[in-house]
């Protein structure tokens, strides 16, 4: 039926716009600052850095990507298993609905009702079990970046760090954000996890 497909289909966009930044090189991030016009002369003591960019160049960043993406696929499949059995129910009872009683259409239609509900909060709770483990992962990362960020702060004399993704322009010499992928990277690669439970309470 379309409105399972379309159920379907709104997890698998979920889980796609979960996944972490894209990935750009380090190549592109260092040609940025020749090619911004708002470039202008550093500013001493001002540095920069961008999460979304350590935690998509990143080696861990990536992996964990992976990692969530294999998890979330793994549990469509079995939605989907769930869901094609039910189209077929969905499909049968339209096609011999003509013959049924009103009594008996309001019956088995509310009770197939009741089943599409099921399955669309059974979508919804994998929706929020990508987020969660998503939100945990990243404060891993970023718990293991931490003193790489401090390092490197200290290293580049900041006295101000300000998020790079949220500067309209400016010069970005003082840009910490390939220090500290270098520094993850030689500190970790990847993180194991599977997908986290709901809250108790939260799941229905």
């Amino acid at each position: 039926m379309n409105m399972h497909r379309s159920l379907l289909v709104a997890a698998l966009a979920a889980a796609a716009g979960l996944a972490f930044a894209p990935v750009t090189s380090s190549a592109q991030t260092a040609a940025a600052p020749a090619s911004n016009p708002l470039g202008g002369n550093p500013v001493p003591g001002v540095c920069m850095l961008s999460r979304e960019a350590v935690f998509a160049q990143s080696k861990v960043g990536q992996a964990a990507s992976e990692r969530l993406k294999q998890l979330a696929t793994q549990q469509q499949s079995l939605l989907e298993n769930q869901r094609k059995p039910l189209d077929a129910e969905i499909q049968a009872f339209q096609q011999k609905s003509s013959t049924l009683t009103e009594a008996q259409r309001q019956q088995q239609g509310q009770a197939l009702q009741q089943r599409m509900q099921t399955f669309q909060g059974q979508v919804n709770e994998l929706d929020q079990r990508i987020q969660l483990t998503r939100g945990k992962v990243m404060q891993q990362i970023g718990q293991q970046a931490q003193p790489i960020v401090e390092s490197s702060y200290n290293s580049h004399h900041c006295g101000l760090l300000l998020n790079r993704d949220a500067v309209l322009g400016g010069n970005t010499t003082n840009d910490l954000s390939n220090d500290v992928v270098r520094g993850l990277d030689a500190k970790v690669t990847t993180l194991n996890f599977n997908l986290e439970p709901l809250p108790s309470g939260t799941a229905k």
